[in-house]
């Protein structure tokens, strides 16, 4: 399965030259799918029920359920992107991710109402367990310190979780929604330690080159991806009636709007601005918020497909209007961070965009869904024509980061 060698630093490969995911990081893409997949259906349940509290409550839910699948691939990520995934050690690290992941997603219909230890143990011990079984091939790396930093944030943020698992209900809901916290912001920061420098590495793991960006633009794919499978698998079970299929046409072409506003032209150059970058570690950590928030976004615009599917004509909840609306409006609002990290520039596009979606809530409050989701596939059609318009009689924009 892997290549012989030794668990020493051999292990250790920075991959500067290696862009394209192996067939491993692939698998683990897939399991991501099926997690995404199982938020969106836990969260529409929610969003559908009678009473407001429980619609509104849907959205917390939404954060707490996939901010940790999303970790815990970013941080799967990062160990393919430091260490050769043609090792066996690495290999198994990977593959018990990858079953994790799939453990937590098949917990999500009763993450809140059940015991809860089939969410919070697999992310535990995967967070706290991998950095002491690569310790001993990062002897003399900066790696090294940074692992040893993280694992009594680590423990912190396992004993939040646990406590989690040991109510129900909202008490833990707001316990996970402490420890993922906990979770990311230390990473964020380098897992600081008192009265120690930090390191010169990233928890993002940008030092290493091409690897991680491009993995960052498959995780927006994996994301647009469950999005169709969302939608499709919720059009088949439905009626198929002028209503239902207009929804599946409004979905299909957001969808793809999403991925064109994407790509062009940050998405597209993203690895080559992260390698111009000043600063790496920043663009590391700014890159990565990025697109967490702009796969936030795109759940939270399934989450909205599912309820147009399912409803789209009849007066709205405020909370379907809240996802409809809001998905979008976070997506881009995550773009424009982007353009921030690839062009040291503000998108007025995107910003506009945010703005007429915000608006438009007023109007649409007595609309169908149908109508929300036609306006905001309204609003991103005319982001990607006015950028296709910026781009059109010019050369490709090469990117120009901060120094």
């Amino acid at each position: 399965m892997g290549l012989p060698g030794s668990d020493g630093r051999d292990l250790l490969q920075r991959r500067d030259d290696v862009r394209q995911a192996n067939f491993l990081e692939l698998f683990v893409d897939l399991v991501l799918v099926f997690a995404l997949s199982g938020v969106v259906n836990r969260v529409v349940r929610d969003a559908t029920a009678e009473e407001p509290l429980i619609q509104w409550r849907s959205l917390a839910y939404l954060l707490v359920l996939s901010l940790p699948l999303i970790w815990l691939w970013i941080t799967t990520a990062q160990i393919t992107s430091w260490f050769d995934p043609g090792r066996r050690k690495v290999q198994w690290v990977v593959l018990a991710s990858a079953f994790g992941l799939l453990v937590m997603a098949s917990s999500l219909p009763h993450a809140f109402t059940g015991k809860g230890w089939s969410f919070v143990l697999p992310y535990a011990i995967l967070l706290c367990v991998r950095p002491l079984i690569l310790l001993p091939s990062v002897r003399g790396h900066a790696l090294r310190d940074l692992y040893a930093r993280s694992l009594p944030w680590c423990a912190v943020g396992a004993t939040i979780w646990v406590a989690g698992a040991l109510v129900s209900g909202d008490a833990r809901a707001s316990l996970w929604a402490i420890a993922v916290t906990v979770d990311i912001v230390a990473a964020q920061l380098r897992w600081p330690v008192l009265g120690r420098a930090r390191p010169p590495v990233s928890a993002w793991a940008m030092d290493s080159g091409h690897h991680l960006p491009e993995r960052y633009q498959q995780l927006l794919m994996i994301a647009l991806g469950e999005t169709v499978l969302a939608v499709g698998l919720t059009f088949t079970d439905l009626a198929n009636t002028a209503a239902t299929s207009a929804a599946l046409v409004v979905a299909y072409l957001s969808t793809v709007l999403l991925w064109r506003i994407y790509f062009y032209r940050s998405g597209q150059v993203l690895a080559e601005a992260v390698a111009a970058a000043g600063d790496r570690l920043a663009a590391g950590r700014a890159t990565g918020i990025a697109h967490v928030v702009m796969v936030i976004g795109i759940v939270t615009t399934a989450v909205g497909y599912e309820i147009v599917l399912k409803h789209p004509t009849g007066r709205p909840e405020p909370v379907w209007l809240a996802v409809i609306l809001g998905g979008p409006a976070l997506f881009l609002y995550g773009r424009i961070r982007l353009e921030r990290i690839v062009f040291d520039r503000l998108s007025i596009r995107r910003v506009v965009a945010i703005a007429t979606l915000t608006t438009a809530a007023v109007p649409l409050h007595r609309a169908p869904p149908l109508a929300a989701a036609a306006t905001a596939a309204f609003v991103l059609l005319g982001v990607a024509v006015a950028d296709a318009r910026h781009a059109t009689g010019r050369p490709p924009e090469k990117p120009s980061p901060p120094h």
